[in-house]
């Protein structure tokens, strides 16, 4: 198994992952699968254009801005390349029109209001995230449909993908297939990782650069770039963060306040009133200022999705400038080993709230933190597998209970608490030795059931916990 860094950080916009870049991944997906198909012997030009959102996608479709984000892909455009600051007019535009104007194809036609359904009743039976896409010609007969399942952190599949992976996933079950092959280091556990940086001598970091330089055909100065990237637009999304006041978008009205608590952070530094347990507030203004972005639908980095994109930013944003001897390497250290955890346990698990509760969201987000900063302080390779562990066990059978739908609470906060977690246990593993009871690889089977088990109310749904707890809401 090996799963890129650069797909694990993905560079889009909010407030989602699954419920916002994956469906307009998966628009534009449909687009390409009707570019391939025009001027093929015996068939008709599209002319117009359904989607239809169901399970998860459809309770909170409308807080997450799944109906902008269809509207979006349809239109021809990805995360990666738009600008939010278009997102407005663009969605204006084409509920005026009526009409969506994809590259390499005829104008469509597409009335939000009538050809965008929210479908409450069927869950399609993939995943809880599923969307329909139907394309029809001037005669109104079906010249196209396929079905995609987001199934979070950005990442899609259509319906024979998923059954096809589901299929190769259980083929090796009861093998000592450590991976795929085509990188030198292949691993698709934790445990076969800690293996594959012993037999190379090095560190999960030198292990995950050399299967990253691999696929990049052995340019490694192009797979340094793009690390800076990364970090880069995480920089400026906590920077953008810090400097914005006002009320989020959604009924909510919640307020920023990152910016306020930042400054009187900022006011305290040097007059010797701060109590010691304040650098948690750094590590949560940090967090707060990501995600209050991530809410107002500006571009972030997935990490590994959305709504959980503060915890990692917050915690390497607190070694660059809280932590002795912090350093260059050690950031991208931190950001390859974060990646490699990030993969297992989505490989062996899941990061969709949608199928696993926050726990796969925000937990995933702090055992890739607590990895992260252990290895980028020098911790050894048993040490750093021990961090990733203490952050997720403590957040196994988290929920995902967005109030009326928006990433905002407790998404917000608890991305700051998140963060606090991953320094306490990159810190608590350090002063051990790497020894511990419940390896990383049984805390992600035991987060898979637990997801499992998990009733669907508690699952990005907006149908049970904080979601119907608040008056009015």
């Amino acid at each position: 198994m090996f799963l890129s860094l650069f797909d694990i950080f993905k560079i889009g916009i909010g407030p989602s992952s699954s419920h916002t870049m994956g469906p307009m991944v998966a628009a534009a997906r449909f687009l390409e699968l009707l570019r391939a198909g025009v001027g093929a012997p015996g068939t008709t030009a599209p002319a117009r254009l359904t989607c239809s959102l169901h399970g998860s996608l459809a309770w909170t479709g409308k807080g997450h801005h799944s109906d902008r984000a269809v509207v979006l892909g349809l239109d021809g455009h990805v995360p990666a390349e738009l600008d939010p600051g278009m997102v407005e007019a663009i969605v204006a535009r084409v509920a005026a029109e009526k009409r969506v104007r994809p590259a390499g194809l005829p104008v469509q036609g597409f009335d939000p209001e009538h050809d965008l359904t929210f479908d409450f009743d069927e869950v399609l039976a993939g995943h809880a995230n599923g969307l329909r896409f139907t394309a029809f010609d001037e005669a109104g007969r079906v010249r196209n449909r396929e079905v995609f399942y987001s199934v979070g952190g950005g990442f899609v599949v259509t319906e024979v993908e998923l059954a096809a992976a589901q299929a190769a996933d259980a083929a090796t079950i009861g093998t000592d297939e450590p991976g795929r092959a085509g990188v030198p280091y292949p691993f698709a556990s934790a445990a076969e990782l800690l293996h594959m940086a012993e037999r190379a001598g090095g560190t999960i970091a030198e292990v995950v650069l050399a299967n990253q330089m691999q696929a990049a055909g052995g340019d490694r100065e192009g797979v340094i770039a793009g690390i800076d990237r990364i970090i880069g637009v995480m920089d400026q999304c906590i920077d953008r963060g810090l400097a914005q006041e006002g009320v989020l978008p959604g009924r909510l009205k919640v307020k920023r306040r990152a910016r306020a608590i930042h400054e009187r952070l900022q006011a305290e530094r040097g007059l010797n009133i701060q109590q010691p347990h304040a650098i948690n507030d750094w590590l949560i203004v940090y967090a707060m200022a990501v995600n209050e972005e991530n809410a107002a639908g500006a571009k972030v980095v997935t990490s590994p999705t959305n709504g959980a994109a503060g915890v990692v930013p917050s915690v390497l944003r607190y070694y660059r400038e809280h932590c002795i001897g912090a350093n260059r390497a050690g950031v991208r250290d931190f950001m390859l080993t974060a990646s490699a955890i990030g993969g297992i346990i989505k490989h062996n698990a899941s990061i969709s709230g949608a199928e696993v509760g926050c726990q796969g969201e925000v937990g995933s987000a702090a055992a890739m933190a607590a990895a992260g900063l252990a290895a980028a302080l020098g911790g050894t390779n048993a040490q750093i597998e021990n961090a990733a562990e203490i952050a997720l066990e403590h957040h196994l059978g988290m929920t995902c209970d967005p109030v009326d739908g928006l990433v905002q609470v407790p998404c917000i906060e608890r991305n700051g608490l998140g963060a606090i977690k991953a320094v306490s246990a990159a810190s608590l593993a350090l002063r051990g030795d790497g020894s511990h009871v419940v390896p990383l690889d049984n805390c992600i089977e035991t987060l898979r059931q637990t997801g499992r088990d998990m009733d669907d109310k508690y699952k990005e749904t907006s149908r049970g916990g904080l979601a119907v707890n608040l008056p009015e809401c």
